[in-house]
């Protein structure tokens, strides 16, 4: 059997192409195995995230490439279609990280009735949660079209999730304002959601280009919407607080300079600009620091417990999805062709903000 992969160069990641690889045919899995049908996957600009910190965060290595090229994880849905695991039948639907390709194989352990996790050595090192595989089959949850709102957003809503509990733990540093950059991106809308509803006496304010201003200003959980070319009219008087989606050091650098040591805190979730500068030293206001959402669960799960932050997200999530069913348009799109021209234009900032696109390798 073979998988056909979509890889991308390391070093360029304009430079993508497809390959084939050979997998182990049904008779031939090894014990405990499984061999999945990647169904369908989402596709976001929080993808271009893993690519750029690939190295940094091991992302690469979670799925195996030729030399100098890498496989994007991404989160979507597959189906068993060949098992060695006497737990896990043919026609099981998993939801979790898989390749961009038509294939994968894992190695099941940890297999639950709600879950299982690939222990494949190469794999090891991230993440828990890149390695999880939730049983799906009969929860209407994960679903056609809520499933494909799961996929696009429930990943991304995670990280607006503890980016906001991390926030609330701190009591906001004081500030009396919290400022989002790349306001129409999935991970800052959700976040804002979440700030809006739940913080009290706190403006959540959104930077963004001019052309996705409506866009940001129609999701209704932003109390102020600026462009990028308008930072300089920001309030200097209260206190505020830097949640950059961006990573653009040019703009992070206008924003501490016009708010100097009235910003108290300046956090780095997201990379959609693909900037990787680095701060001056000389930076004024809070010195920018990146948020590590494996620290944030680390630490939640231990002072939680046992599903303490999967019923505390799903809560959240239930207050959010309203707004996606009137704001997020799913795009469906499939075969080699249509994944690449999708990633070229996420790559460049090419797709708008209200559409969220649902991919597979198979034509």
């Amino acid at each position: 059997m073979r998988s056909i992969d979509f890889v991308v160069a390391r070093n360029d990641l304009q430079h993508c192409k497809t390959v084939e690889t050979t997998l182990p045919g049904a008779d031939a899995l090894p014990a405990e195995t499984l061999l999945i049908k990647v169904d369908r996957f989402a596709f976001t600009a929080n993808n271009i995230t893993y690519a750029l910190l690939g190295d940094q965060l091991k992302y690469w290595q979670l799925f195996p490439a030729p030399a100098g090229f890498g496989i994007i994880p991404v989160w979507g849905f597959g189906e068993v279609i060949a098992s060695k695991h006497p737990l896990v039948g043919e026609g099981e639907r998993l939801f979790g990280t898989f390749p961009m390709a038509t294939h994968l194989v894992i190695e099941a352990s940890d297999v639950s009735q709600r879950g299982l996790r690939d222990a494949a050595p190469h794999r090891q090192g991230v993440a828990a949660v890149y390695n999880a595989y939730a049983r799906v089959g009969s929860d209407d949850a994960f679903a056609g079209h809520r499933g494909d709102q799961q996929a696009l957003l429930r990943p991304l809503f995670m990280l607006s999730f503890l980016v906001d509990d991390y926030l609330a733990e701190n009591d906001v540093f004081g500030a009396a304002a919290i400022i989002l950059s790349s306001a129409s991106s999935k991970t800052a809308f959700g976040l804002a959601h979440l700030l809006h509803a739940q913080r009290d006496g706190v403006r959540v304010i959104g930077l963004t280009s001019p052309a996705n201003a409506a866009f940001v200003r129609a999701l209704g959980c932003y109390d102020e919407v600026v462009s990028y070319d308008g930072i300089e009219l920001l309030d200097t008087a209260s206190p505020s607080v830097f949640v950059d989606m961006a990573g653009n050091a040019e703009l992070r650098a206008r924003l501490h300079r016009h708010l100097g040591d009235h910003l108290k805190q300046s956090i780095r979730v997201g990379m959609t600009h693909q900037d990787s500068e680095s701060d001056p030293a000389s930076l004024p206001g809070a010195k920018p620091v990146w948020f590590f959402a494996p620290d944030q669960i680390r630490k939640r799960a231990k002072e939680w417990g046992p599903g303490g932050i999967e019923s505390r997200l799903g809560a959240a999530w239930q207050g959010f999805a309203p707004m996606l069913e009137r704001s997020l348009t799913i795009v469906e799109g499939r075969g080699p062709d249509v994944v690449q021209r999708v990633y070229l234009d996420t790559l460049s900032g090419r797709i708008p903000p209200e559409q969220g696109h649902m991919l597979s390798m198979t034509d």
